[in-house]
């Protein structure tokens, strides 16, 4: 498979599990597909801030990147480090 069919994939797992981001004001963004298959995303709106965005990446978004290409190894977040949640 090469990368053009990779992103695809992926692509269509986020389309899936964007409709409940977007009922809680978020969204997510694909950045990068690296070679050996880790999935970067950003959070987006709401969900750049939201405490359980940690939830909603292993149990959603990695569940539903994986169940659409299961060689993909992890999918993180590119802001994991760089947002802190004190603004709640």
């Amino acid at each position: 498979m090469n990368q053009t069919d990779i992103i695809e994939k992926v692509n269509t797992a986020l389309d899936q599990i964007r409709p409940f981001l977007n009922d809680d004001g978020g969204d997510i963004e694909l950045i990068e597909v690296t070679h050996d298959l880790i999935v970067k995303v950003k959070f987006l709106g709401a969900c750049s801030e939201c405490s359980m965005s940690a939830m909603t990446l292993k149990g959603g978004v990695e569940e539903a990147v994986k169940k659409a290409l299961p060689d993909v190894k992890q999918v993180v977040t590119i802001d994991a480090m760089d947002h802190s949640c004190s603004n709640s």
